[in-house]
């Protein structure tokens, strides 16, 4: 009996091996899971889009058409911008939530920016720069070099995520211009090695991920809705190195610098980015917004706010502040979750952009 439990044990163990061996194959050599087609690496700023690309792009399950202008920002068509505009010229920048991970670009706050801007008699172009994985090092350095290249604009609005502190405390040490952060150049970036060994599953066995979530969200479709209030995403993001900073009891360490020297770091390159601005009589506004897991545990007053509010009164033309907006949605709506994210994730949904959009449209023109 135990000889043939040892012998079930070992099948199953082969069987699994099997399994695992055949992912990695296939993630490595056949899917396109975690390949962005328009996606190249840039040398001033890390990395960005191919300008002039026309096709498809994927958020996980989602996929839309994509398209990128001739200065490699996300657009609604192929198009050549001109170095020089008649109209005012706003442009954007931030990371994932301001390029609009799993949207078309029309339904995203850039493109309802940029149709409202073309639809003025005093017509306003707006020019999304954000980028997935962007941070303020990436935002002081890509700003940097379109002004060297003669790309003229009026205004920057800069939308700081509530990963940037965690982004500036882990990576980009490469692009910094100070020799302080410079010295980290050569170390493995990233975050802590729980995180990393989560993307490595991510990039590496596809399939085994894919199942993950979908048994994920079968058992939360069962449960019920659990992102409202304290449910699963809240506890899972509220671990994460990129969000936990915020929370007094967070022990994540976000090396090298940990969590004081990443808020420092952005900090400085903030600062960098804004006296290149005043250099060239170019106005600065700065967005804030928050993540699921500050709604869910009720961050109102959150850290995240409070360190640029008091950066933008001495730097910035205007703080836009969108946490009310989205806390008065949660309040209203105890389906707040699946209204403004897209579901098993912390990116906004098509009402989370729309929301974001009213609330800019009223500030911006």
């Amino acid at each position: 009996m135990r000889r043939r439990v040892t012998l079930s044990l070992v099948m199953i163990v082969y069987c699994i091996g099997i399994l695992l061996v055949l992912d990695l194959i296939y993630s490595n050599f056949f899917s396109h899971e975690n390949q962005r087609p328009a996606g190249i690496r840039d040398g001033r700023y890390d990395h960005g889009f191919a300008a002039n690309y026309a096709g498809d792009d994927h958020w996980g399950p989602l996929y839309h058409p994509f398209y990128t202008n001739s200065l490699g920002f996300k657009d609604g068509m192929v198009r050549t911008i001109s170095a020089k505009s008649d109209v005012r010229r706003v442009l954007l920048i931030g990371d994932s939530f301001t390029e609009g991970m799993g949207m078309g670009f029309d339904e995203t706050f850039a493109g309802m920016l940029y149709k409202a801007g073309q639809a003025r008699a005093e017509k306003i172009e707006f020019l999304n720069a954000g980028v997935a994985l962007y941070s303020p090092v990436i935002y002081f350095q890509k700003i940097k070099f379109l002004l060297e290249c003669g790309l003229t604009f009026d205004e920057v609005v800069v939308f700081l995520d509530l990963s940037d502190i965690a982004e500036e405390a882990t990576r980009f040490f490469c692009f910094d211009d100070d020799p302080r952060y410079k010295r980290y150049c050569d170390t493995n970036e990233g975050l802590d090695p729980n995180e990393k060994f989560k993307e490595w599953i991510r990039r590496n066995l596809v399939t085994l991920y894919r199942t993950r979530l979908m048994i994920r969200r079968a058992i939360e479709a069962w449960q019920g809705d659990g992102f409202n209030a304290e449910g699963a995403l809240a506890i899972d993001s509220a671990e994460n190195a990129e969000t936990s900073w915020t929370f007094p009891a967070s022990t994540s360490a976000l090396p090298p610098l940990g969590r004081d020297g990443g808020i420092a770091r952005a900090l400085k390159n903030m600062q960098g980015l804004a006296d290149l601005l005043a250099e060239h009589g170019i106005a600065m506004t700065i967005v804030v917004y928050p993540w699921p897991v500050q709604l869910a545990h009720d961050d109102r007053d959150s850290v995240q706010v409070a360190i640029w509010r008091e950066f933008c009164a001495k730097n910035c033309k205007a703080f836009i502040n969108l946490f009310p907006a989205f806390f008065s949605a949660k309040d209203d709506h105890s389906d707040w979750y699946s209204r403004l994210f897209i579901h098993g994730d912390v990116h906004f949904s098509a009402g989370g952009h729309e929301l974001v959009f009213h609330e800019l449209a009223r500030r911006l023109y």
